[in-house]
């Protein structure tokens, strides 16, 4: 398996700062707007366009991905999928497919671990194995990451950013919580009553034995196209920044052109 090289700069700096991702946030938290002003971090992203971005994790599964990817083509929506490593491997051609269909594809971590108290050596293994597993399924990589549970601290953020890929959260208000299957109307309506263009919705294409998010889809859907929403993946979302801060989403790379440089140019 051909290993995906990381900042050696980035593992020397954080075995000086004690090998722990606790280590880089003892200075003290950031806020919120700190990490939106400097592009570090998207929760959402201002936008007078209507658009917004259905972004699914913990995928791929054999059963819903498809259903959601069949929905999708339906109702002319594109998604990011933030794929688990170990998944895609199972199931490389899911992500193919959603690839062919005009979807993106990030990072969710190989194994969905808490980053909470990890090491910056074990988070740096989780990132560079899933965007091995996704080179090795479509030849590209993934340039968005969302860490598992939105946790993150110091040394996340910097691991994020020196091995150039973006770090991506969700509208607060778009947290659905289908994983934990409160029923189809409480995520419709998590969805509907709260919409606003920017969002970032959050869904999941794993849940067990579960099928409450495709059935909300059925409805979510068709109401956002009514509504004259867009639904499209968070990369092009990005393009569509209308305050001051656009010029930090010029800096997020297309994901076609540098996840073709890659599968050419990494050994």
């Amino acid at each position: 398996m051909r290993v995906y090289r990381l900042s050696i700069c980035l593992l020397l700096s954080t075995a000086l700062a004690g090998g722990s991702a606790n280590a880089a946030s003892e200075a003290g938290p950031k806020s919120r707007e700190y990490y939106e002003e400097h592009g570090e971090i998207v929760w959402e992203v201002p936008t007078a366009d209507k658009l917004v971005a259905l972004t699914f994790d913990d995928g791929p599964d054999r059963k819903l991905t498809p259903e959601i990817l069949s929905l999708l083509k339906q109702y002319g929506a594109k998604a990011t999928f933030f794929v688990v490593g170990d998944k895609a491997m199972r199931h490389p051609e899911i992500l193919r497919t959603e690839l062919e269909e005009g979807h993106e594809i990030g990072n969710h971590t190989f194994h969905h671990p808490s980053f909470q108290g990890a090491s910056s050596i074990r988070i740096l293994k989780e990132i560079s194995s899933t965007q091995d597993a996704v080179m090795q399924a479509t030849q590209q990589k993934p340039i968005l990451f969302r860490p598992p549970g939105g946790w993150y601290n110091e040394a996340v953020v910097d691991i994020i950013k020196q091995n150039h890929m973006q770090l991506v959260l969700w509208s607060w208000h778009q947290d659905t919580w289908d994983w934990a299957k409160p029923g189809v109307g409480r995520i419709v309506n998590r969805v509907l009553n709260n919409v606003r263009s920017g969002d970032i919705i959050l869904m999941h294409d794993y849940v067990y034995n579960s099928t409450q998010t495709v059935e909300a889809l059925k409805i979510i859907l068709p109401e956002l196209r009514k509504r004259h929403y867009a639904v499209v993946t968070v990369s092009e979302l990005l393009k569509h920044r209308s305050d001051r801060r656009a010029a930090d989403s010029n800096r997020i790379p297309d994901p076609l052109k540098e996840s073709y440089e890659a599968a050419h140019t990494s050994k």
